[in-house]
């Protein structure tokens, strides 16, 4: 029961926190005169992806890299078939921001990238460097490509809108920043600790569990973003939150986390999960080429996708290579 105890009060420890981060950083950068665009392209996106990256970073120092980099592929998997999925069974999603078609071609490239360095076995420093140095380009160039032609800002501001109030005080933000950041803390070291139990309980490996139900945790900022969008339909909000999430996942947070330790790449994320995210990529693209909507038979498909692969983790993919790291007392 211990277990579960630790799985559920890291997971909303660490939504807590993720969220008072988002609101206290968004605060500020509007007290400092930011932007709304460049709001949305690092303060929201980081935010939204902090908890990813404190899980693989605790995980990776701990000795459990399956959890670390089933927590990111897991995450992108999640963000496509089921953050995309769910809300299109209610609420059709239109993709017709006018950035769009760059943003998925450069996740699909990313995406390319991070499989190809997987394959050497082991993410090292090296490799998070290019990959942090890509996000930061990808950052840049956006920033300068919608300041130049002017669009964007408005949408930026309505996804605001959609996330709730936010602060005035300078005291109360700087809080929230400094509370958010404790729980992203806090939380990760909880879940990670009950991610493990839960493996060693159910005779499944650390890999398995980082794919599914951290994985599935992490990605709730993500759902309840597009959900809101969706509801607002703002149908480019809540597919550009999926496509900058993902990028911040593989080159932001694994980036950052084989630049601090090595992380060994497990079997099982070489010979399936790596696939799986490559195909959830590649299927946004006929969406934003063409801008065709995500209806509710596409929400399905999707969601039936996402319910195979938690099924195939658990019940049809052999593990190779058990893993048997152990969490450092």
């Amino acid at each position: 029961m211990f277990i579960y105890l630790q799985l559920v009060g890291g997971l909303v420890i660490l939504l807590l926190g993720g969220d008072f981060l988002v609101r206290g950083a968004v605060a500020l950068a509007r007290r400092l005169g930011v932007s709304p665009l460049v709001i949305g392209l690092t303060v929201v996106a980081f935010g939204t992806s902090a908890p990813e990256l404190i899980v693989s970073i605790e995980a990776a120092l701990n000795g459990v890299p399956g959890l670390a980099i089933g927590n990111v592929v897991g995450s992108n998997v999640a963000n496509v078939f089921l953050v995309l999925g769910a809300p299109a069974l209610l609420f059709p999603i239109v993709c017709q921001a006018p950035s769009l078609n760059r943003d998925v071609v450069v996740m699909i490239a990313a995406s390319m990238l991070f499989v190809t360095f997987c394959w050497t076995g082991t993410l090292v420093a090296w490799q998070g460097a290019i990959l942090v140095a890509v996000l930061l380009a990808f950052l840049i160039n956006s920033y300068v490509s919608e300041r130049d032609d002017g669009q964007g800002h408005a949408e930026y501001g309505e996804e605001f809108d959609g996330v709730g109030a936010f602060p005035q005080s300078v005291l109360v933000f700087l809080g929230l920043i400094v509370v958010g950041l404790a729980g992203l803390l806090f939380g990760s070291h909880i879940l990670i600790n009950g991610a493990v139990g839960a493996a060693r309980a159910w005779g499944v490996s650390e890999t398995v569990i980082g794919l599914t139900l951290v994985a599935l945790g992490t990605s709730l900022p993500e759902l309840a973003t597009t959900i809101v969008a969706a509801v607002r339909k703002h149908g480019g909000i809540a597919v550009g939150n999926v496509v900058g999430s993902n990028m911040f996942n593989i080159l932001g947070v694994m980036g950052v986390t084989s630049l601090i330790i090595p992380v060994r790449i497990p079997e099982q994320t070489l010979q399936f999960d790596l696939w799986v995210m490559m195909a959830a990529a590649l299927v946004l693209l006929p969406f934003a080429i063409r801008q065709i909507p995500i209806g509710r038979g596409t929400g399905v498909l999707f969601s039936i996708a996402y319910v195979g692969f938690i099924s195939i983790q658990y019940f049809g993919v052999p593990v190779l290579a058990p893993e048997t790291a152990m969490l450092k007392p």
